[in-house]
């Protein structure tokens, strides 16, 4: 009988943005270093005994996320203001279909993040 398991995997990017509207300093253009952590789901596999290897995961999360978002400027990447919210919505979007995704965390800074659940997007 396999059992299901999430494994999370964590990533770094840097890029910067600019909230247009906002009334804080957030208006002008400022970078982050963003901490991404993609979180998936499923049975282990007998064979393997893994519910995914981690290099294939790093790969995909590099390839369709990573080389994106890294040393960009986020509002000419993205088709919305990019918050934190939407740019895990994004993210959550772009490996939906790619992956048994259960949830991605995505941390603006060391003391604000949010989470979104694939089920919610």
């Amino acid at each position: 009988m396999s059992s299901t398991v999430s494994i999370t995997k964590v990533f770094t990017f840097n890029s910067a943005h600019s909230l247009p509207g906002h009334p804080g300093n957030c208006k002008n253009i400022h970078g982050h270093t963003y901490h991404l952590e993609v979180t998936i789901r499923g049975p282990v596999n007998p064979d393997t005994g893994m519910v995914m290897d981690f290099y294939d995961l790093k790969n995909l999360v590099k390839e369709n996320i990573i080389r994106k978002l890294d040393h960009c400027y986020l509002n000419d990447i993205l088709p919305c203001v990019p918050t934190v919210e939407n740019i895990a919505v994004w993210v959550s979007r772009a490996l939906q279909d790619k992956l048994p995704l259960y949830k991605v965390k995505l941390w603006e800074t060391p003391s604000s993040c949010v989470e979104v659940y694939a089920g919610d997007v």
